[in-house]
């Protein structure tokens, strides 16, 4: 168990997915595109929709292959505003849990709408999802609205830290409380994946609402 204590000097086959065959006719080189960094500056909204689930193919749109981010990928529309590489968090909004789990953009797909994502199976799984569901409901945040979950972000990059020959795949919210009338208690879980095996690690933060200070941190396997 890791003890921290404040130190804060700065203080789916199931949609008809094209990848059986051929899914493009048109070489890879005149799809590679990755994300301008002025694109982060459009702050964007979250937006529930549909997930369903790939095993991905060998050729995508974006020159990135399925297999990066450990399967963490997924494909969006080609019409979406998300770009390829772009970091996306997906929440499962059909089980209790908030179960959630960044992915990379991998892929895009022709004709979906702007709030479905095709996930790699991998990455259904990580939000507690059978692949025999096939859909999912999904809450899907671009990347500059994370800012918004500071200590969930945080502590991930500890556990991460901690962890070296580990990913973290997924976070899912176990309890956000008011310990005080200036004090809050955030605790998430975290799926880690090495070669080896899959554990999960609760991370506990305790803070000050008013200075937003760290009071205490703690991380333990359970």
């Amino acid at each position: 168990m890791y003890s921290y204590y404040p130190y804060m000097p700065n203080a789916t086959k199931f949609a008809n997915y094209p990848y059986q065959v051929n899914p493009y006719d048109h070489p890879i080189d005149s799809y590679r595109s990755f994300p301008n960094p002025a694109y982060y500056d459009q702050r964007q909204q979250s937006v529930s929709g549909e997930a369903t689930w790939t095993e991905g193919g060998a050729v995508t749109q974006c020159g990135i292959p399925w297999s990066s981010n450990l399967y963490m990928t997924a494909a969006v529309g080609v019409n979406s505003s998300y770009q390829c590489g772009q970091t996306l968090k997906v929440k499962n909004l059909s089980m209790p849990g908030q179960r959630e789990v960044m992915v990379t953009v991998v892929d895009k797909v022709p004709g979906y709408p702007s709030n479905k994502i095709n996930l790699h199976r991998r990455a259904f799984e990580a939000l507690g999802a059978s692949p025999s569901v096939g859909i999912i409901r999904v809450e899907i945040t671009p990347s500059p609205e994370l800012e918004q979950e500071k200590w969930r972000d945080y502590l991930s990059k500890v556990v991460q830290a901690a962890y070296p020959n580990y990913s973290v795949l997924s976070s899912e919210v176990v309890e956000k409380t008011n310990v005080s009338s200036t004090r809050m208690r955030e605790i998430y879980d975290y799926a880690l994946q090495s070669t080896q095996e899959n554990i999960t690690v609760r991370g506990t933060v305790v803070y000050d609402t008013e200075t937003d200070r760290m009071i205490t941190m703690e991380l333990k396997e359970v």
